[in-house]
C-alpha cells in the first residue's frame, strides 16, 4: 500500500507544480487542472492511511471490527427498510 500513498505524494507534488505554471501562464484551464490533481493526490493519500489503519485494526482486534462492521450494515438496513416504507 506504501506505493499507492507514495503515488499520492507524487501526483499531489505535479498538481502543485501544473496550477502554478497555469498560474504563470495565465491559463485557467491548466491551473483547474492542477488542482485537482493535487486533491486527487491527497485523496489517495488519506485512502491509503484509512486502508493501513484498517488492516492494524483488524489484525489487532478482529471481532471488534466485524462487530462495528454489523452495527453499520444494521444501520444501513434499518434506514433503507425506513426509506423503504415512506416511498410507496
Amino acid at each position: 500500500m506504501e506505493t499507492t500513498k507514495t503515488e499520492g505524494v507524487v501526483r499531489e507534488a505535479a498538481g502543485n507544480v501544473k496550477e502554478a505554471v497555469g498560474s504563470l501562464a495565465g491559463d485557467v484551464g491548466m491551473q483547474l487542472e492542477g488542482k485537482a490533481d493535487e486533491l486527487r493526490g491527497k485523496a489517495q493519500q488519506i485512502c491509503a492511511d484509512a486502508t493501513d489503519l484498517a488492516r492494524d485494526a483488524m489484525s489487532s482486534s478482529p471481532l471488534a471490527v466485524l462487530a462495528g462492521a454489523v452495527g453499520v450494515g444494521f444501520v444501513l438496513g434499518a434506514l433503507w427498510a425506513a426509506n423503504r416504507h415512506t416511498d410507496v
